[in-house]
């Protein structure tokens, strides 16, 4: 499952959501992930499920990339529905011993299942259609105005870009790792959940091993480039707005204004 993890990876595609400014993307992430803890609503829920339905519709990005994505976390959101399940009290549905699962429950468990997955996926999306390259200079570029307090904007900003960056290439070297352990003989699958754990120890030596290397090899290629900082630094393409980034600000702006009304405005009537 961890090898299927996607987040960090970069979809070339032809669509409106690559052309758009990497600000305006990491933008409405952040707010479509905080419109999902907003109080709960089927009406709210519904709405942030067409929205997401439309983004990947428009990002170009295989539906089945996207599901790929959310495998890794599958036991994690399992474990967690479980535990809302039969620790939130209510209106009893059923009764095993000492253990109890009420309708609050279920609501509470639906609840959460579906924002861990919308939350993997919308972040996903945006992985998916920007470069590491990019994303860095949209998180320089957003947080400019720290350089006037003396934060290193733009270190900040690369050591997250290349911490991104770093998941799918730790993936695909676990992957590396665990092909040649099959091929002696290792069967990952087979055993309980504590045996598939300890068939995994030998993995994480060479994995730590090979990203230490890999950091190593980048920061001899920095190095070697001249690289020292933000300082003085030139864009090949700087970020400029255009027409369809601020008509993205305002279906953004939209969409966080009616997911208020439905949580906030009309709960109160229904």
């Amino acid at each position: 499952m961890i090898r299927e993890m996607t987040l960090g990876q970069y979809y070339k595609a032809d669509s409106i959501l690559h052309k758009l400014d990497p600000r305006v993307k990491l933008l409405g992430t952040l707010l479509f992930v905080i419109t999902l803890f907003f109080p709960k609503s089927l009406l709210s829920l519904g709405i942030a499920t067409v929205f997401l339905i439309l983004i990947v519709k428009f990002s170009k990005v295989p539906v089945s990339m996207m599901i790929r994505g959310v495998k890794p976390l599958f036991i994690i959101i399992c474990f967690s529905a479980i535990i809302n399940m039969i620790s939130v009290s209510g209106d009893i549905l059923v009764k095993i011993g000492p253990i109890t699962i009420a309708k609050q429950g279920l609501w509470m468990a639906f609840y959460l299942v579906v924002r861990l997955v919308y939350l993997v996926i919308g972040s996903s999306v945006m992985t998916f259609t920007t470069t590491p390259n990019q994303l860095t200079d949209g998180l320089e570029k957003g947080f400019h105005f720290l350089k006037k307090v003396h934060v290193p904007v733009h270190e900040i900003a690369m050591m997250m870009s290349i911490a991104l960056r770093f998941i799918p290439i730790l993936t695909e070297e676990l992957d590396k790792i665990m092909k040649a352990q099959m091929s002696r003989g290792v069967d990952f699958e087979s055993g309980n959940i504590l045996e598939r754990g300890k068939k995994l120890i030998p993995v994480l030596v060479p994995l730590f091993i090979a990203a230490i290397r890999r950091a190593s090899d980048l920061a001899m290629a920095m190095d070697a480039r001249c690289y020292n900082g933000g300082e003085g630094k030139t864009r090949l393409h700087p970020l400029i707005y255009e027409k369809r980034d601020y008509i993205a600000y305002g279906i953004m702006l939209l969409y966080v204004v009616i997911m208020i009304f439905c949580s906030f405005i009309l709960k109160r009537f229904f």
